[in-house]
């Protein structure tokens, strides 16, 4: 009895689709919880005027921060298989939220900081769902855009860390405007690896669109500070 090849090729790819639907319907969810730390954590920083508190030191916030991130997304890493992994991505996304609070009490500061920090928002979303979905509905392979994105996210880094020292109004400018683009690709590159299987851990799914999602919002909400009437 000869094999049926061709069913066995269907079925594989049957359980191959499934298994990356679960891997992209464990991330999605994971990624809205992940959004409530957040909020807390930034209505906990803004309550405990961060900004007062770092603004003394902006060097060593930033170190603080520097270590902290990266230092839990090790860890998070480390035990992404386990339920570990979802608790310590939770605890950095508070983390992050709290480090959102100075951004947030400036713009607060503004006679329309609230709708600024609302079309950031907005903004991002938009950026998000229609990305999102056209790399999930079309199923395109972006992996070609990895090299170009890791140079275009070092670049924005090191173009931070930077500014941290110079404090140069339009080098920021040009740092967030950038950063935008830059993480905007990488929703398209992330999700495209989920839907093509080359991302099978829903942890680290999320952690990666996690951060494309802070940072776009960040960055869309400096440019609106900056270009708003009230500057």
């Amino acid at each position: 009895m000869q094999p049926n090849y061709e069913a066995l090729t269907r079925s594989n790819q049957i359980g191959i689709t499934r298994s990356t639907n679960k891997v992209l319907r464990n991330t999605y969810i994971l990624l809205a919880i992940s959004l409530i730390p957040t909020v807390i954590g930034a209505v906990a920083g803004v309550r405990l005027n961060l900004l007062g508190a770092l603004a003394g030191s902006p060097i060593m916030a930033a170190v603080v921060f520097l270590a902290g991130a990266f230092g839990l997304m090790f860890l998070i890493s480390k035990f992404r298989d386990s339920a570990a992994g979802v608790g310590l991505l939770l605890v950095f996304t508070l983390f992050l939220g709290l480090f959102l609070a100075p951004l947030l009490q400036v713009s607060l500061g503004l006679r329309n900081g609230a709708q600024l920090i609302t079309m950031a928002a907005g903004g991002t979303a938009v950026i998000f769902f229609g990305l999102a979905g056209y790399a999930t509905a079309t199923g395109k392979d972006f992996s070609f855009m990895g090299k170009f994105l890791a140079v275009g996210v070092m670049v924005v880094f090191l173009a931070a860390i930077a500014n941290v020292f110079f404090q140069v109004p339009a080098l920021s400018l040009t740092i967030s405007a950038v950063a935008v683009f830059v993480f905007s690709m990488f929703i398209l590159y992330d999700v495209s690896r989920i839907v093509n299987g080359g991302e099978t851990n829903y942890i680290m799914a999320t952690l990666s669109l996690y951060l494309n999602i802070y940072n776009i919002f960040t960055s869309l909400l400096q440019l609106l500070m900056a270009f708003s009437s009230d500057d």
